[in-house]
């Protein structure tokens, strides 16, 4: 048996199992640093054994400068390929910080250029996270790049950061039988468009393994590692402990007909998934490793009976709730921690906001059009809030092409940034006007106006019209009430 290898973009060949260097950051959280040297040794058992692709981010702990460490000591490094993260705070981003992020990963991964960079976003409205993939791509252009990715990105901001022109290659998501959010819209746009999913969490931090079929049910506050911690809450949302040992019961016989542990089929099964390039497995360089098991995880293939099998028994859970990455974004928060603590102090509004004329407060987007036609990109009066005619541009760009479901959720989000920098959330919005220039997007806009405002139901109001700017497809301005509560939530 060999891991199977696929190019996942032109000169990057990538091996389809990618050890995870992930648990770095959780062998270190007491403080300690992983032996650098005796990493260099593990990393390079697993080149020779075929696991030749790794992945890791600028938080993971020392990982980038474990990498550093075994290119400097191992040969078989010259035949692996790197990928790593972005993961700035959120607020402004200017392409000094973004020279200098990919300068210091460099430094630390000890290359002139990284195989793939993959970028994460904490919120989308907040429009730093477009500047940032404008900026990351000229760093391509530059070579300092080979491969730009996106990490824990949804289906509507992927879109529009192809429809804007930004070179995506691929998308790392959570995906497991426990978390099909990326089977649906995400795969299908990523098959239309040529990206390719990275897959994590695919045995659900060991869940998904025999260790725990007919094990009772553990203490959830004390599970151990973060892995555990994160996928108990993945776990808890699909059903709790009865789902999870009625999919560990049906995964089993599947196990045993192929002569593989349950864990391979989990694995394997995201693995099948269309759009999907690789599965990430996690290592605890010098604590633990499974790469004879998961070796065969390329033994094998899923026959239609298992699929059947697992379909039946995957219709008994509950869809883990939003698209891909939200549980970084919105509740319920899936962390390890059950919230952003260890990640986040606080968001910044995405806006300037200023005091205005008889008691106002006004929220500045900086176009230049706000100046020179002197008007806001909102006015909260009480709590009252009004958001102008908004359109898919920033920084003086157009965003989201030709696309109107992409101009139409930057646009939203656009909107929805002026009202959190107000003190607003787009949940308190009680009126939308949407203006399209061609008859013939209304369907795609209305949809797209859906997906964000579906559980909101505010009046609304589409016509056709003559937009100024042949760029844009569609306009939308909106009004927001502070004081409204939608059941379920508090203000």
């Amino acid at each position: 048996m060999t891991v199977e290898r696929m190019t996942l973009a032109p000169g990057l060949e990538i091996a389809r199992a990618i050890t995870g260097l992930w648990q770095v950051a959780d062998l270190e959280r007491d403080g300690t640093r992983v032996d650098a040297s005796a990493a260099a040794v593990e990393m390079a058992r697993y080149a020779a054994g075929g696991y030749t692709t790794f992945d890791l981010a600028d938080h993971y702990g020392s990982a980038e400068d474990l990498v550093g460490e075994f290119r400097t000591r191992e040969a078989e490094a010259a035949h692996c390929r790197f990928f790593t993260k972005w993961v700035p705070g959120p607020g402004p981003v200017t392409r000094e910080m973004v020279r200098a992020a990919v300068d210091r990963a460099c430094s630390r991964m000890r290359t002139e250029r990284i195989d793939l960079l993959q970028y994460h976003a904490w919120s989308y409205p907040d429009p730093g996270w477009i500047d940032a993939l404008f900026h990351l791509a000229a760093l391509r252009r530059e070579g300092r790049i080979a491969q730009l990715g996106l990490t824990n990105f949804d289906t509507a901001h992927l879109r529009i950061a192809l429809a804007s022109g930004i070179p995506i290659v691929s998308n790392q998501v959570s995906c497991s039988l426990l978390d099909r959010r990326a089977a649906g819209a995400m795969s299908e746009l990523c098959l239309a468009s040529g990206v390719r999913l990275l897959a994590y969490g695919t045995v659900a931090g060991g869940w998904l393994s025999d260790r725990w079929l007919g094990a009772p049910e553990p203490d959830w506050e004390r599970t151990g590692t973060w892995s555990q911690m994160k996928y108990g809450r993945f776990l808890r949302v699909a059903g709790g402990w009865d789902a999870l040992q009625r999919l560990l019961a049906a995964l089993k016989p599947i196990a045993q007909r192929h002569g593989v542990s349950i864990a391979n089929v989990a694995s394997r099964a995201v693995l099948e998934m269309p759009a999907v390039a690789g599965v990430i497995i996690g290592a605890r360089l010098g604590a633990s490793e499974h790469r004879q098991d998961n070796l065969r995880l390329f033994s094998f293939a899923l026959t239609n009976r298992d699929r059947e099998e697992l379909a039946a028994v995957l219709a008994t859970l509950q869809p883990i709730p939003g698209d891909c990455g939200d549980e970084y974004r919105r509740p319920p928060y899936l962390t390890a921690a059950g919230d952003l603590s260890h990640h986040l102090e606080h968001l910044p509004p995405p806006f300037h906001t200023e005091p205005g004329a008889a008691g106002r407060v006004i929220a500045l987007s900086g176009t230049t059009w706000e100046e020179a036609a002197g008007f806001a990109r909102a006015v909260r009066v009480g709590d009252r809030i009004l958001v102008s005619g908004t359109t898919a541009t920033h920084a003086g760009h157009p965003i989201g092409g030709s696309d109107p479901t992409a101009q139409t959720h930057f646009a939203i989000d656009k909107i929805e940034g002026a009202l959190q920098s107000l003190g607003a959330r787009l949940e308190q919005v009680v009126r939308t006007r949407v203006y399209v220039r061609h008859m013939e997007d209304w369907e795609a806009i209305a949809r797209a106006h859906g997906e964000r405002f579906g559980a909101i139901r505010p009046a609304n109001t589409l016509v056709r019209a003559d937009l100024v700017g042949d760029e844009y497809l569609v306009e939308i301005e909106a009004e927001a009430v502070v004081g409204t509560v939608l059941p379920g939530t508090s203000d």
